[in-house]
């Protein structure tokens, strides 16, 4: 995991001065690569090495996973190939037997030099063999192109930035806004923040002239002609996989095992995330089995007792007999790192949970020398775990006239106490779109809505939410907290042989019996039953309405009664009607649910931070 950073000109060259500048906009996020860094100007005319006339300009900062050695420092040089690469390839070893055959010669063990082999061999499109997370950029010297690439499920960034006949790349926004002539709020994107809570669903920022390179996708870029061309590597199957229970569930099975096997390559320690819940107990029993019970485990534990879920981490690790390192965190506390979690994040967040995350990887940092996170993200998409897909799933039956089959689905949810006795309207307003269009009367000009409720069938409704909804807001938090740290965070869930299985099968094996994720809970009998058949699902509860009632009041109130509110400067939000809302919020209407209050209040604190 790493950070990069780099500029191409398309006429004339950049000098040392230019050199001096990009060298500082790498350094900015040294946090992402404490442990070496280096910097490279290319001539792409004379085909040289040249940190004083120069078109092309990369910069890496290293954080050492896979070969401590000297060999991996990057930019580095492979095949008349330079690369920098922030993530990681959890099948290079494999890749590297294969290109062996094909008769390629290695001069390290990075993974980063696979990458290179991959591309001299098949191209852009043999991106599709590469299991990981990745950001990259390669520059061709023989057939003078630059190529972008980006995982295919967001879970490491790339941003750019085109300017007359430059380009510039970075793996966080806050190293391309120094490059901006002047800073200009891409309003409909704050408008659909500001009412769905929706960011990350496309290549565009908040920030009007910065774009992310889409997932699944390289950007081309020709130096002789000057053209740029966006290709697609990967897409998911259309092809509907069945087969009776027994086969799906051994294969997912299999599969996942496999995905936590590889997301076990290191040479620095690796630890799992234990927080009690169905998805972390099973990625680390899959780790137990391939670390011969070695593999360190940590939990956060709430001092509230109301969210702890201390008394299933204990179940598990009594069960293992292994030992877990406890990590007290005090919510209480956690609620004044705001402005700094703003910092790493760059854009805006619709709630607390941030906040608690980066406070989490900061106790772990304090607590533990482990650098490696194998972490649940993503199961809940690829598993359909949310509440709203059994009402999809439910209102398909409907539709599909299996009456029989929602009958007992209804009863069965109710006999277990799952789903229907779960739901609460006021978290769902996303998917009810007259909800959302009638109550924020202080938006004064509201977007169009996005359509994120209709949909032709669930396997499209978890597509989305894999690529566009959930998935990348939640990795970009997930990122931006861990590098802060200087940590890599793992998920088993999004490999994409796990993921593109687990779209193409039915709702049915999924969800059933008021079950969700039911794949899971069958195909991992070797966990405790309490945990296998948990019902309740905490990840992380926070008292954040208590908060908004009592330690924010103040500071809501005085925000939005400023002359100074950017919000209402921008003719986003009316203050006096937002304060009305937000009085009835104080007054405990149920309909208002706290993120609706957080979202305005850290969009106004966004705002001033990044255009006050």
């Amino acid at each position: 995991m790493c950070g990069i950073f780099g500029a191409v000109s398309f006429s004339e060259k950049f000098n040392a001065n230019d050199f001096a500048q990009f060298k500082k906009l790498t350094d900015l996020v040294s946090y992402r690569g404490p442990d070496a860094s280096d910097y490279k100007g290319f001539n792409s005319n004379e085909r040289s090495v040249d940190n004083n006339n120069f078109n092309i300009f990369f910069g890496h900062r290293r954080l050492a996973i896979i070969d401590l050695s000297d060999e991996g420092i990057q930019p580095l040089f492979s095949d008349n190939c330079w690369i920098i690469f922030n993530g990681e390839i959890f099948n290079y070893i494999e890749l590297r037997e294969e290109l062996k055959s094909r008769k390629c010669n290695f001069n390290t063990n990075t993974d980063t030099e696979v990458i290179i082999k991959i591309y001299k061999e098949f191209g852009e499109s043999g991106f599709d063999k590469l299991n990981g997370m990745w950001a990259f950029a390669i520059y061709d010297v023989e057939k003078n192109k630059i190529i972008l690439s980006r995982d295919r499920f967001s879970i490491k960034p790339l941003f750019f930035y085109t300017d007359k006949n430059k380009l510039f790349f970075a793996s966080e926004i806050k190293q391309l806004l120094p490059l901006l002539d002047r800073r200009e709020l891409e309003l409909e994107r704050m408008k659909i923040f500001l009412n769905q809570g929706l960011l990350d669903f496309d290549d565009q920022t908040l920030f009007r002239e910065i774009k992310r390179i889409k997932p699944k996708t390289n950007l081309i870029i020709d130096l002789s002609s000057n053209e740029i061309i966006e290709s697609k590597y990967w897409d998911y199957s259309n092809q509907l996989i069945e087969g009776s229970d027994k086969e799906l569930f051994i294969k997912f099975y299999e599969q996942f095992n496999d995905s936590v096997r590889i997301r076990l390559r290191s040479d620095v320690k690796v630890g799992s995330l234990l927080s009690g819940g169905l998805d972390s107990s099973a990625i680390t029993a899959s780790a137990l089995k391939f670390t011969s019970n070695s593999i360190e485990t940590f939990s956060v534990i709430s001092e509230d007792k109301r969210f702890s879920e201390e008394r299933f981490i204990d179940l598990f690790t009594s069960y293992y007999k292994i030992f877990n390192k406890k990590i007290s965190l005090n919510t209480n506390y956690l609620k004044n790192n705001i402005d700094i979690v703003l910092q790493h994040q760059d854009e805006p967040f619709n709630y607390f949970i941030p906040v608690a995350h980066y406070n989490l990887i900061s106790s772990l940092n304090e607590n533990s020398d482990i650098i490696v996170i194998l972490n649940g993200q993503g199961g809940d998409e690829v598993l359909l775990g949310y509440l709203r897909f059994y009402f999809f799933y439910w209102k398909k039956l409907l539709s599909e006239k299996k009456f029989f089959i929602l009958a007992k689905e209804l009863y069965l949810s109710i006999l277990n106490r799952t789903a229907i006795l779960q739901f609460r309207i006021n978290a769902a307003k996303r998917y009810l779109p007259q909800k959302l269009l009638n109550e924020k009367d202080f938006l004064i000009s509201k977007s169009e809505l996005i359509n994120v409720w209709q949909y032709e069938d669930i396997r499209q409704a978890q597509i989305n939410d894999i690529d566009y909804y959930s998935v990348p807001f939640l990795n970009r938090y997930e990122d931006r907290n861990s590098m802060a740290f200087s940590k890599e965070i793992r998920l088993p869930f999004l490999d994409h042989r796990l993921v593109s299985f687990l779209v193409n099968i039915s709702p049915d094996k999924k969800m059933r019996n008021g079950w969700s994720k039911y794949i899971l809970r069958k195909s991992f009998t070797e966990l405790p039953s309490a945990i296998r058949w948990r019902r309740d699902k905490k990840g992380f509860i926070l008292p954040e309405s208590n908060w908004l009632r009592t330690d924010f009041k103040e500071e809501i109130i005085n925000m939005f009664k400023s002359k100074n509110n950017l919000l209402a400067k921008m003719n986003l939000i009316n203050p006096d009607k937002f304060l009305n809302y937000y009085q009835k919020f104080l007054s405990g209407d149920k309909r208002i649910h706290n993120t609706d209050i957080s979202r305005i209040y850290i969009a106004e604190k966004w705002l001033q931070k990044y255009f006050g």
